[in-house]
């Protein structure tokens, strides 16, 4: 009797032998959006959309005087490193955060080297 309740508790089944609503939406919840996802994609899209008032005022002004050629440069060729390696390891986050953030530099680069 012991081993029934046991086996009860660590499935998670009610005394019907039917799997609790309560583990299933967890479980359903879970295989939807891991937490670990979600905080990458939220930390993503927070640090891609920062780039966005930098673009639109250099798009705007066209004046890049204050914006470092080397920077921008060296962060691009960082940003395209992580792109890759996001998709070597097959992770969404780290492939849409830096892929967009990539189309913004880019933009900022462009703009750089035209307007000096």
């Amino acid at each position: 009797m012991k081993n029934i309740a046991t086996n009860r508790i660590t499935q998670n089944l009610d005394y019907n032998g039917v799997k609790s609503k309560s583990f299933l939406m967890r479980s359903y919840l879970l295989n939807v959006v891991e937490t670990t996802t979600l905080l990458g994609l939220v930390a993503g899209s927070l640090t891609t959309i920062s780039f966005i008032p930098q673009v639109m005022k250099t798009w705007k002004y066209k004046e890049t005087k204050d914006i470092s050629l080397l920077m921008y440069i060296i962060f691009f060729t960082g940003v395209l490193l992580w792109f890759l390696y996001g998709f070597i390891i097959k992770n969404t986050p780290i492939i849409v955060a830096n892929g967009l953030s990539l189309i913004l530099v880019f933009i900022v680069l462009i703009l750089k080297i035209r307007y000096g």
